[in-house]
């Protein structure tokens, strides 16, 4: 035997378990994040274009000659 006890043993596994346990989640956090972080920004790029293209619309009217009935 190496020196280890059961106890020790059945002690380092779980805390392995754990550990990995939290570096999965760690790591799922941080692509979700990720993930938002892309979804706000491309959010945020179309509400801008919607914004300008609403402005455009209004000027557009206003700045075409109108039609004489004549």
């Amino acid at each position: 035997m190496n020196g280890k006890t059961k106890q020790r043993i059945d002690a380092d596994n779980a805390f392995l378990r754990v550990q990995n346990r939290a570096s999965v989640q760690a790591r799922i956090m941080s692509e979700t994040e990720l993930l938002e972080q892309a979804r706000d920004a491309k959010t945020a790029s179309l509400k801008a274009q919607r914004l300008e293209k609403e402005a455009a619309d209004r000027l557009a009217p206003a700045s075409r000659p109108t039609k004489s009935k004549g």
